[in-house]
């Protein structure tokens, strides 16, 4: 006999379905609209179309789709005779006409994008992998140690939780300055190595351990760094792969700060490159949108490749020993 489902779980469902799609659709949006031209983009239809003119069905298409389809192959079928001719005959007139990758081309070239890449990379693997290092060490002595004034320098620790970063601006500016470390990676880099949030997160997953672990592994002789990462670190792979994701998003979606203390462009990051795609003129917002396409995918690959560590530790969050 069939079950029949609770009218609750269904409404539920549907909310979380409707509520999702609203969520993806910016993202779909983003990557159909990278495939478009200017003429695609910026027409005037009353409806919402999301597939480019090259792959979206005749059936779904408007009078104005139809006329614009029609410019385009007429414009193909010219700029094909001209290719026919010697290159001294050739009308320059004729414009080239679009081709599905030709946003992602003109972003490619139109800055050293591969260098914001390539900086963006390295900034946020660096940052990822050191903070999430003196994190776990700083987390592993306020778990397992006794010392002086513990508490209190724990309780100062996370009173830094409560500055907004944006008060914290001029004057890490000014300490940077001093240093002589503008323009630089260091600036880019060193601020971001130390993170209240990481450490509090870490120290409560590590608190949740059985001391008799330690106590066990002392008296087999091993040591203190010996237990930390032989022991402590890969039993804390979940929760170190969640600070890693946010760490990760943290860094590679900053824009303020990196814009802030880089001038020379062979220093820029890539969101601050995707600014250089508005401009007094206008915004080229096809190859915005391809931009913003490659710059979000290495996020979509890390989380899927860490998706299974992810859940675990949110699964995890709360339960005590």
């Amino acid at each position: 006999m069939t079950k029949v489902k609770n009218p609750a779980h269904i409404a539920i469902h549907t909310l979380l379905i409707i509520g999702g799609i609203f969520m993806l659709f910016p993202f779909v949006w983003m990557i159909t609209t990278s495939f478009k031209g200017d003429d695609e983009i910026l027409t005037t239809s009353k409806s919402i179309v999301l597939l480019p003119d090259s792959v979206r069905p005749g059936f779904l298409n408007s009078a104005e789709d139809e006329a614009r389809i029609a410019r385009r192959s007429e414009r193909e079928r010219l700029w094909n005779l001209e290719q026919e001719k010697a290159p001294g005959e050739r009308d320059k007139k004729v414009r080239e006409p679009f081709r599905w990758y030709d946003n992602y081309v003109y972003a490619w070239r139109a800055q050293p994008f591969y260098r914001f890449f390539l900086n963006t990379l390295f900034v946020t693997i660096t940052v990822t992998a050191v903070s999430l290092f003196f994190a776990s060490l700083s987390a592993y002595a306020f778990a397992f140690f006794n010392f002086p004034l513990k508490d209190a320098l724990f309780m100062m620790m996370l009173g830094t939780m409560m500055l907004p970063q944006q008060a914290l601006l001029i004057p890490n500016y000014i300490f940077l300055s001093k240093m002589g470390w503008i323009n630089t990676y260091m600036s880019l880099i060193v601020p971001w190595l130390a993170s209240a949030y990481s450490v509090f997160f870490l120290r409560q997953f590590f608190k949740q351990l059985p001391k008799d672990l330690f106590e066990a592994a002392t008296i087999d002789g091993c040591t203190r760094f010996q237990f930390y990462y032989k022991i402590l670190l890969p039993l804390s792979k979940p929760p170190m792969v969640t600070l890693g994701i946010f760490s990760f998003l943290a860094n590679w979606n900053s824009f303020i700060w990196p814009l802030i203390v880089t001038n020379d462009t062979n220093l820029r990051v890539i969101q601050v490159g995707l600014s250089y795609f508005s401009s007094e003129a206008g915004t080229r917002w096809g190859p915005l949108m391809a931009a913003s396409t490659m710059t979000i995918l290495p996020l979509v690959i890390m989380y899927f490749l860490a998706q299974r560590q992810f859940v675990e530790s949110q699964a995890t969050t709360g339960m005590k020993e």
